[in-house]
């Protein structure tokens, strides 16, 4: 029988063992079991719950493994269960408008971990969410905001607060928000998105962001742990101080290890590279915590991911959503009167905002470009996290028109925006493939400054690829080939994935906006 424990807003921190991960409570049989090849995806070892407490499976697989016909995988079986796929039994109905099917899909979508199975990975929530589907199974950070779009436009008011209120629980139960509630992801995080969320479910009515202070006090604390300590050219976990005022951020992970996730690829990955595995590591976990898992915007070659160079880009986007940040803590003490930390954090969003035209604006080629700030020196990949500064208020009305037209001459595809112009790096965040996140941040952006046809183009356009290949195959997937009638996308560690949370948030939004769109 499954152990598990019942979960609620006041038990959570008697249960904190759920913070260790699967490695750590494994070791030898979890690299084991990775590298002998027992599942496909790395990541469903990593997931799987187990059917004794850890120290008695530990103790059973000393016992056996040096016995004559061990079998691994028949052990693992005998003590731990596959975590379920969500969505299994679900048929779409091609009868189905797009907007139905999306509608019918957020109750399969929709979990809770209140019950919740004990030394799995998995962290407990206190409020229902939304996973995005396929070995997505669990509530994962910048997904969902671009979810939480499609559930305002779907009127699932009550799972807008819970994907809110979680992100807010987990703020404060860990310091920080982690790339998703599993163990193994909390020693990063993912694009801070949390200041978005709060935005908007009070511009839906159903919230008062005060009552998120606290948390998002404390997210921004976290993305500058060390600044007080930095001098000029110097770095600290996330923080990096470029200047004597000048300070931005980077992506990290506290871990110099294998992903547990992806475990096997990892090590086998650093078997066949000249680079020091710590770094490596560490590169693929920044990666990760970008959500750009992966791109050629991080390689020196863009052919080989073991040259990834991840923590030593300053970016656009993550920039610019603490810039976002920093201006709503500002709004926030204003409004509760403490017009001393309303006016530090106002003054901290001017000097990230001026800190980003030095560094990250490039008027020569009139784009925001990553900056490596170990070299001193712009990349020289385009690409569309340019469009973030955008998306929230951050660049001027000249950069903003010299954006809108490098994304008309460069980025614009047939089917929507182009991720990177880099297209012989076999990896899933770089051309031909488009995303939905970044669709929405380009055309909300674009709109922003007063670029309505630009933007109408860029909705329509993606519209008509996600039309596309539902009226085809009745589904909607994680990532899409931005050319009308091509098969699917590949690309990337593992084989396309279905569902799709934020393909269904975006697009439910976009045809809500533009409900005269064929």
């Amino acid at each position: 029988m499954l152990d598990s424990f019942q979960m609620t807003p006041d038990n959570v921190d008697a249960f904190e063992e759920a913070a260790i991960t699967p490695y750590d409570r494994y070791g030898e049989l979890f690299e084991a079991v990775a590298l002998a090849h027992i599942f496909h995806d790395s990541k469903t070892f990593a997931d799987c719950i187990p059917r004794q407490p850890p120290g008695q499976i530990m103790e059973a697989y000393e016992q056996q493994r040096w016995q004559a016909g061990f079998d691994l995988g028949a052990f693992v079986a005998d003590h731990f269960y596959s975590d379920m796929v969500p969505g299994k039994g679900y048929e779409s109905r091609p009868e189905h408008d797009l907007v139905t099917h999306i509608d019918n899909l957020w109750p399969v979508l929709t979990r809770n971990s209140r019950q919740h199975p004990r030394w799995s990975s998995l962290l407990a929530l206190c409020y229902d969410y939304v996973v995005p589907g396929g070995r997505f199974r669990e509530y994962y950070y910048w997904d969902s905001y671009f979810i939480m779009l499609g559930l305002a436009a779907s009127n699932q008011s009550h799972l807008m607060c819970a994907v809110t209120d979680n992100c807010s629980d987990l703020i404060l139960r860990y310091g920080h928000m982690p790339n998703g509630n599993r163990s193994y992801y909390l020693s990063r995080s993912q694009p801070p998105l949390f200041s978005m969320m709060v935005e908007l479910t009070e511009r839906q009515g159903l919230r008062e962001a005060i009552d998120y202070l606290p948390a998002l006090e404390r997210e921004y604390a976290f993305w500058m742990d060390g600044e007080d300590d930095l001098a000029p050219g110097e770095s600290h976990r996330r923080c990096v101080r470029l200047g004597e005022d000048a300070w931005l951020n980077r992506h990290w992970d506290d871990r110099d290890t294998p992903r547990e996730e992806s475990f096997r690829e990892d090590v086998e990955m650093a078997r066949h590279c000249s680079r020091p595995a710590q770094a490596l590591f560490r590169d693929l976990r920044a990666g990760a915590e970008s959500g750009w898992d992966f791109s050629g915007r991080w390689l020196d070659d863009v052919k080989d991911l073991g040259s990834i160079r991840a923590t030593h880009f300053v970016t656009p986007e993550l920039n610019a959503l603490l810039f976002h940040l920093e201006q709503t803590l500002s709004r926030l003490h204003a409004a509760v009167g403490d017009d001393g930390k309303a006016g530090d954090f106002r003054r901290r969003a001017l000097r990230r905002r001026a800190a980003m035209d030095h560094y990250l604006w490039s008027d020569s080629r009139g784009a925001y470009y990553d900056y490596d700030f170990t070299r001193g020196r712009s990349s020289v990949h385009l690409t569309a996290a340019c469009v973030v500064p955008l998306f929230v208020g951050a660049a001027s009305d000249a950069q903003a028109e010299r954006v809108a037209n490098i994304v008309a001459d460069r980025l614009m595809a047939p089917g929507g925006l182009a991720t990177t112009e880099i297209t012989d790096s076999a990896q899933q965040w770089d051309h031909p493939n488009g995303w939905a996140p970044l669709q929405w941040m380009a055309i909300e952006g674009l709109r922003h400054y007063g670029f309505t046809e630009l933007a109408d183009t860029l909705a329509d356009r993606w519209l008509d690829l996600v039309e596309d290949l539902y009226r085809r195959e009745h589904k909607l997937v994680e990532k899409y080939v931005l050319y009308p009638g091509a098969d699917f996308a590949v690309g990337g560690e593992y084989p396309l994935q279905d569902g799709f949370g934020w393909t269904n948030g975006v697009t439910r939004a976009l045809l809500a906006r533009r409900a005269g769109h064929q």
